[in-house]
């Protein structure tokens, strides 16, 4: 049932991978170029899950721990601002009580600094993973520039510039520059006049999650994976030497499976070792149109808001961290306070004509760590807690994880990411 691989190491011949967004998606056709036959499965449609709500930012230089000191001052003030980008339901559960305190604990200097060396291995491999998807027929722009990050007053700008400074000091090459308000609409000319400052952060790239996914997903199936969508997994185990995967339309029996479901890892994964605490940051999004084209990503950090262009004459808004469950309703609160926060900073949007809101969850870990390589069960492993950096991290996850399957190998970033590691 397996291919001899590199080494005399047996290569599964067939692995199921549950999850079709850029994170799964990208582990299937990583495995495809080892000669894996490879089954995708997803709950929903493919890449309608987190993938979908992403801004599409490619920016390693952005791509980093999400807890950090700042956050506890942040995030306290928010959470009792009932108009901020920041939420927690009326009532916390147990589940996310012990996620938070896990969380506070990791928002040091030193752990940050620590979890940094981590993400500059990976961000270090990002731009290389994405070339060699389209290279080998991915067809979908990936498109290069700076993200602009724009501020109402000077002082809002500190906290971003600490963090790129922390970014550089992990040796992580960047390039930043600052903008008066005046030299930010010259290079943006949808911003406001209420934008006082703006840091300038080059090299960057950005592209349309769902435009990519669908393109990703086409080359799958043209390598001979099937993707099946509309189906619920419902557990994994050993079963007569292979892995089964139990779903609500039957099983599937494979050597190995991928758990690349979101938010959703902990209820398959926690079976398999993995105790890393991992909780939903739910995000919102929605799509409104401009007057003038979008030159390129346009972040406003005190808003907690990322924006990309969709076409000619749309730009894609996504913002909020509302911690709670994957499954809850969504709150129609959480979509206002994002308009509230964007309306004073673009000029030429038309608010009345708002499409295609979104709200879906953000795999978090409570370490801010991905979780990335075997589980405790043979032929069982993981591939998530992305946090927002899914579609970021997605195709090299895909291209360290498939190596690691049918060679045997492990690169350095791949043990870094252990999803057995024990986290304090």
């Amino acid at each position: 049932m397996r291919l001899a691989g590199r080494g005399g190491r047996m290569t599964p011949r067939r692995v199921v991978v549950v999850g079709a967004g850029m994170v799964g998606l990208s582990c299937a056709w990583s495995l495809q170029d080892y000669g894996v036959e490879v089954e995708v499965l997803d709950k929903g449609r493919v890449g309608r899950g987190a993938s979908w709500g992403n801004a599409g930012y490619v920016a390693p230089s952005l791509t980093v721990p999400l807890p950090e000191p700042s956050m506890l001052r942040f995030g306290l003030r928010a959470v009792l601002d009932p108009g901020s980008p920041v939420r927690l339901p009326v009532r916390a559960d147990t589940e996310l009580v012990r996620f938070l305190v896990r969380l506070v604990r990791h928002c040091t200097g030193r752990r940050w600094s620590r979890a940094m060396d981590g993400y500059r291995m990976l961000n270090a491999q990002i731009f290389d993973a994405f070339d060699a998807q389209r290279q080998a027929g991915v067809d979908a722009p990936l498109r290069e520039a700076a993200v602009l990050a724009a501020f109402t007053e000077a002082g809002q700008a500190a906290g971003l510039l600490h963090e790129l400074e922390g970014v550089a000091s992990a040796g992580q090459q960047i390039e930043v520059g600052l903008l008066t308000g005046a030299q930010a609409r010259a290079m943006e000319p949808n911003l406001s006049r209420e934008i006082a400052l703006a840091v300038r952060i080059d090299g960057q790239r950005y592209l349309d999650p769902g435009a990519y996914t669908a393109a990703l997903a086409d080359q799958v199936r043209a390598r001979n994976g099937k993707i099946t969508e509309n189906v619920t997994v419902t557990g994994v185990d050993r079963h007569a030497g292979r892995v089964r995967v139990r779903c609500a339309d039957g099983h599937r029996d494979a050597d190995a499976v991928i758990l690349a479901c979101g938010a959703w890892l902990p209820d398959l994964a926690s079976d398999h070792g993995v105790r890393v605490p991992q909780y939903g940051g739910r995000g919102y999004s929605f799509t409104v149109p401009l007057r003038r084209r979008l030159q390129g990503p346009l972040y406003f950090p005190a808003a907690r808001a990322a924006l990309a262009p969709r076409g000619a004459s749309a730009a894609r808004v996504t913002s909020i961290m509302e911690f709670q469950r994957p499954d809850a309703p969504p709150d129609r609160r959480a979509l206002a306070a994002t308009l509230r926060a964007v309306r004073p900073l673009l000029e030429g949007a038309e608010w009345r004509s708002v499409t295609d809101p979104w709200v879906g969850a953000r795999p978090l870990t409570a370490d801010g760590i991905p979780l990335v390589g075997p589980s405790a069960t043979d032929g069982v492993y993981i591939a998530g807690g992305h946090g927002m950096w899914g579609v970021t991290l997605g195709p090299l996850t895909g291209r360290l994880l498939a190596e690691h399957i049918a060679t045997g190998t492990t690169p350095a970033p791949l043990a870094w990411l252990d999803p057995l590691r024990k986290s304090h």
